[in-house]
């Protein structure tokens, strides 16, 4: 078994590598998720997860991480910034956390980073969690379509629209 703390920097190394190819294409671009999930969620595994990437495709890059709590505001942020339309974690159950308060340090960040992107003009909907069910846990995948369902009617973010250049008075 390796150690978490290397999957951990795996997921980070995985939201460097995450920007899309191109945002400017003539179709209608489906809106992309950032999915950081919690490596306890039922059906987690590498086969699972490259499952939901032939899938779905572009529109639900996934980043597994030890425990939600190791979370940081900064990568939910990151995401928003960088080629996500919304960021979403998934938690294991209340309670059933195996690093006691995990999922509950995550909802405390996961709040403050919605203040944040309320501050900026942003919907406080492009951030969220999904905290696992405990009597029934649902596995990666179900989770995943039923964000994705979810975030759908989320109009594409504003962070990618194209800038526009002022233009130049006459002389």
């Amino acid at each position: 078994m390796r150690f978490v703390w290397a999957d951990f920097m795996e997921g980070r190394a995985n939201l460097n590598q995450a920007k899309p190819k191109s945002r400017t294409s003539t179709r209608k671009k489906s809106l992309t998720l950032a999915l950081f999930y919690c490596r306890s969620v039922p059906e987690s595994s590498e086969i699972e997860r490259q499952a939901l990437d032939r899938k779905y495709g572009g529109s639900l890059r996934l980043f597994p991480i030890p425990c939600s709590g190791r979370l940081d505001p900064l990568h939910l942020l990151r995401a928003l910034e960088e080629f996500a339309d919304a960021a979403y974690l998934i938690t294991c159950p209340e309670g059933a956390c195996r690093y006691f308060e995990g999922n509950e340090r995550a909802r405390k960040r996961l709040n403050k980073s919605k203040d944040l992107i309320a501050m900026i003009g942003l919907e406080r909907e492009r951030l969220g969690m999904v905290m696992n069910e405990k009597d029934n846990p649902k596995g990666l995948g179900i989770i995943a379509g039923e964000i994705l369902e979810q975030v759908k009617g989320l109009a594409p973010s504003p962070v990618f629209r194209k800038r526009q250049r002022p233009k130049e008075k006459p002389s």
